[in-house]
């Protein structure tokens, strides 16, 4: 059932990095507009989900890794909170937007634990 959890968490991670190139338009209005070089963000993030979800499948960095996504998980909240405050800009209800702020926790505590999956 871990390493369940543990592939699951690394393939959702996966395709949200997969996301940002699919989606870019959606990702960089998750930004507000003063923020430079929004595209490049929306762009270098996504490498650094997908190559993060990759190194968390690997047994010799998976601890590590899991603490870099932990990490990277709260870097990005203040979007998720400016997506929230802005629920206009997107096409998804307000509500969901909100239930997204603790769901990054919930993902945080997820990845923490499977970074220990031997």
């Amino acid at each position: 059932m871990k390493k369940i959890a543990l592939y699951l968490f690394a393939t959702l991670f996966i395709l949200a990095g997969i996301g940002h190139f699919l989606l870019d338009s959606f990702f960089i209005a998750a930004m507000p507009d003063w923020v430079p070089f929004r595209s490049a963000i929306v762009y270098g993030s996504g490498v650094v989900e997908i190559i993060l979800a990759i190194t968390l499948l690997n047994p010799s960095t998976r601890k590590p890794a899991g603490v870099f996504i932990a990490i990277f998980l709260l870097l990005v909240f203040p979007v998720n909170i400016y997506m929230a405050l802005t629920p206009e800009k997107f096409s998804v209800p307000a509500y969901a937007l909100w239930l997204r702020l603790p769901l990054q926790f919930v993902l945080i505590w997820w990845v923490l634990k499977v970074r220990h999956v031997e």
